[in-house]
Parts: C-alpha cells; structure tokens; sequence
C-alpha cells in the first residue's frame, strides 16, 4: 500500500512508519501522520544525492550504520525556524537577570537549539547591551543536532532582510553590511561572535558536553517535536546544570508543568529549579 501515488518514488506507509522510528530513536523527533508529505519531500533529495532508487533501499542503507548518511538523515528531517530577537520579552529579562549577576564571576550560558544562529547571537547582543561592553563576562554555548545549521551559524552570514525588522541602530552596531559581490547581506561583527562557541549537541544523548555552572538555559521552540517522556528526561537532565538561581527559558507555545519536582514556573515561559530538587540531600546545588 502507497501512502502516496503518481510520486517518483515509491512511499509505503511501511517506509514512513520505518523512518518516524528511527528519527524517534535517534533525535527523539515524533513525527505524525500530517507529516508524511514532508518527509517525502525531504527524504527525496537524499535518495537522488545517493543514487538510490527506492525508500526500502534507503533504509537499509541507515540501518548499515552509515554515519554520513546518518547525519544527512537527520539534517533533512531537523526544523530549523528561527530569528533574531525571537520572543522578544525573553531577551528583556535575560539582560535583567545578567545585569543583577553582575560582573563579579564568569556567566555561562547555553543555547541548546541554536538552528542558524540567531537565537545566540541575540543572546550575545544582549549580553553586550546589558554590560556596555563588548567584553562582557559572557560566554555562550550554542549547540545543534544538525550539523548543516551550525556551519551556518558559525559564519554568521545573513540576508539582508533577516534584520530588516530590527532597530537601525542595533543593525549598525552589532553587523557589518555586505558590499560588491556580497551586497544584500550581513554579517555578525567579530565581537558579538567571540562570545558564542557552536558545537553539536544530541540532546537525547546520556551525556552532552556541557559543563555544568550555568546561569540560563534556552531551550525554546524544540520541546514541541518531543513527546512528553523525552521532555522530561531531557528537562531532568538540563536542571542539574543550572546555578540554584539558574533559569530556563522556553518557547511560547511549550510548557513543562510536567516536570514539576524539577523545574516550577516563575513568568512568562521562563522557569526555575523547585525548591524540591534543590533540596534533595545529594544534589551539588544544595545550599544549605
């Protein structure tokens, strides 16, 4: 049975329900039924960049453990929907909450959906904002399954129109506008990229490297592809690395009422650790 006809390959519903497993395993990516459309959309491309005549035959060669195409797999199945100053309230309160932590320790942040960038580099032009620096006591760990929008972000390249909504001031103190051959895009000036280090992180992993001591976690826009038990176990996994005043921001449209005994909420889609969590006896957070 065709899940799809008239299509240039052929689409099972077996083939589909072989790949909503084995994107679930591997990134924790719950795909549903309306999704099926843009799976094969995606997945065509992989198919004519290899030479592979069907999806049956894709298939075997992921489950061969083929590493590259592993990446590739995942790459193509990752929604990276991003911008600068997304949910602006959130950056308003990260520079209050940088601002009252102050600049007598080191701050450690982390962005762990970073897609194309924007997200921490906002963090960082807020950052400098908050310090009127651009040497703030800031780092910024900035972190993504797929390895396609970290080459990005590392760059720091953009369309012109991706700041078009941005105040004209902020565009001319934190990017440098591109001219000849790269006319109609920008750049993040050197200084705002210094406090952002890009790595890959699978946020299903039992371990990620991250160092524990941080002061804020973003973790905005990608809980929604996550069912509930993978939600949590990842939100069981991030409370640990936050300082006991840490906070935790996520996106509009997520809550995670159900990781109460580790995180409580505290205003708009920003939460903190629960005092149950700090308080347990063994917890290196404890303060008392």
């Amino acid at each position: 049975m065709k899940a799809f006809d008239n299509r240039e390959f052929d689409f099972s519903v077996k083939d589909f329900e072989r790949i909503r497993q084995l994107i679930y395993d591997h990134a924790g990516i719950a795909l549903t039924d309306s999704k099926r459309e843009l799976v094969y959309s995606r997945l065509s491309r992989r198919l004519r960049a290899t030479g592979i005549g069907t999806f049956a035959e894709y298939l075997r060669l992921l489950e061969s453990n083929n590493a590259a195409e592993w990446e590739a797999f995942t790459n193509s199945l990752t929604t990276n929907l991003t911008a600068f100053f997304r949910e602006a309230h959130h950056f308003t309160l990260l520079a209050q909450q940088l601002q009252a932590l102050g600049s007598a320790r080191p701050i450690a942040l982390w962005c762990s959906a970073s897609s194309t960038g924007q997200e921490p580099y906002s963090m960082a032009m807020t950052a400098i904002d908050a310090f009127s620096s651009f040497s703030p006591p800031v780092t910024i760990i900035a972190s993504d399954i797929d390895t396609q929008v970290l080459e990005t972000a590392k760059k720091g390249v953009y369309a012109l129109d991706q700041v078009e909504k941005l105040e004209p001031a902020l565009v001319r103190r934190f990017f440098l506008k591109g001219t000849n051959q790269h006319s109609g895009m920008v750049r993040i000036r050197p200084e705002v990229q210094r406090l952002v280090t890009f790595r890959q992180v699978n946020l299903l992993d039992a371990r990620w490297p991250i160092q524990g001591g941080l002061d804020a976690i973003f973790c905005r826009n990608v809980m929604i592809y996550f069912d509930k038990d993978t939600q949590l176990k990842i939100l069981r996994n991030m409370a640990p690395l936050l300082n006991h005043k840490g906070l935790l921001y996520a996106g509009h449209s997520e809550n995670f009422y159900h990781a109460r005994g580790y995180f409580k909420l505290r205003g708009r889609t920003v939460y903190e650790l629960d005092p149950a969590f700090l308080a347990q006896p063994k917890h290196p957070l404890r303060t008392t």
